[in-house]
């Protein structure tokens, strides 16, 4: 760290100066606005644990820089949590760029974190990928997308409009799904015991998976502040057998309903078609989601519609707190949902 700036832990009645400070170098985020009660819901009330978080401060008191890290809790086939962090909501001061805040936020953070957590993950782009290889990622390989086409024209036309380079559409998409928080206002039925049969059988799978929990969910979908999260439910003889969420979204000129969750009983492959097409009918111009191979929701994509969309995805970066990820974590060791990846 620069001699004239000392780093601290984050505190609460730091906010108001940090959401400043990533508005100014971020903009608005997922939101398009960054609120106090975003940041408390992101960071705070995470079941997973509060997020670690250090500034870079001036004499005077000025924030120079900050780093968050959010935690993420991942289990394995033996029940195992490991517990991890994703490096988010990163900004520098233009006036304090170039004087290697991110790089010692980031690594002096990795040391503070490293006596409670076991793998550190995200998902950089093509223009911080570099800095993260440098300070120790392994890049894994990217995580592909598959979308299903609902509006064929509206598609073409949106596409088009994206190749030209034209702005983003202001307005909201129309969604004709329920919203998230309202269903988990009623304290859906069948839930814990659909998750629970979803746990025990995944259990068989040495995958790197969220356990999923009614309150992690509620969390994630239900009290988002602003992320707009809807849910597509199937029931048979009147019990719950799958469940999904997403949220309708602007991705420049198109509507895009981002599919984050799909959840069935186990060896269900018709209530995940059945979610798959009611996502693709949820009002927007097309679906994307991300199919993890092996899962009742990837075996039912093609007869749905959804085809991997080439040149799409996100990169996974890896390292451990304390050094270099180990070499059976490849990208094939994760069984992901697209909510454990989506930037929010």
């Amino acid at each position: 760290m620069n001699s004239d700036l000392t780093h601290r832990q984050l505190a609460e009645t730091d906010t108001p100066a940090v959401l400043e400070l990533l508005t100014a170098s971020l903009a608005g985020g997922p939101t398009g606005t960054r609120t106090a009660d975003f940041f408390a819901w992101k960071h705070h009330r995470n079941p997973f644990g509060a997020s670690p978080g250090l500034l870079a401060e001036t004499p005077e008191g000025r924030i120079a820089g900050v780093r968050l890290f959010l935690r993420w809790d991942w289990r394995d086939g033996e029940g195992r949590t490991v517990r991890a962090v994703r490096p988010v909501d990163t900004a520098t001061h233009p006036d304090f760029q170039g004087r290697g805040i991110f790089r010692r936020l980031t690594l002096d953070l990795l040391e503070q974190i490293s006596p409670d957590a076991e793998l550190v993950f995200n998902t950089p782009n093509g223009n911080s990928l570099p800095g993260y290889l440098k300070m120790g990622w392994r890049e894994l390989g990217r995580v592909p997308i598959a979308l299903r086409v609902a509006r064929p024209g509206a598609f073409a036309r949106g596409a088009r409009a994206a190749l030209a380079r034209r702005g983003a559409v202001r307005t909201a998409p129309r969604c004709e799904v329920p919203t998230a928080a309202a269903w988990f206002a009623t304290t859906p039925k069948g839930l814990p015991e659909l998750l629970a049969e979803r746990a025990a059988a995944d259990l068989a799978d040495p995958r790197l998976a969220v356990h999923r929990t009614p309150e992690f969910l509620a969390w994630r979908y239900g009290d988002a502040p602003g992320l707009d999260y809807r849910v597509l439910t199937c029931e048979r003889g009147g019990e719950l057998t799958g469940v999904a969420f997403g949220r309708p979204r602007r991705r420049g000129p198109l509507a895009e309903f981002t599919l984050a969750e799909v959840i069935v009983r186990p060896g269900d492959r018709g209530s995940a078609a059945r979610l798959l097409r009611a996502a693709a009918a949820a009002g927007c111009d097309h679906a994307a989601t991300h199919l993890a191979p092996g899962t009742e929701a990837a075996a039912a994509a093609l007869r749905c519609g959804y085809l991997t969309a080439p040149r799409t995805g996100m990169t996974l970066a890896a390292r451990t707190p304390t050094g270099p990820l180990p070499a059976d974590r490849t990208l094939d060791a994760w069984r992901f949902s697209l909510g454990d990846l989506e930037v929010f």
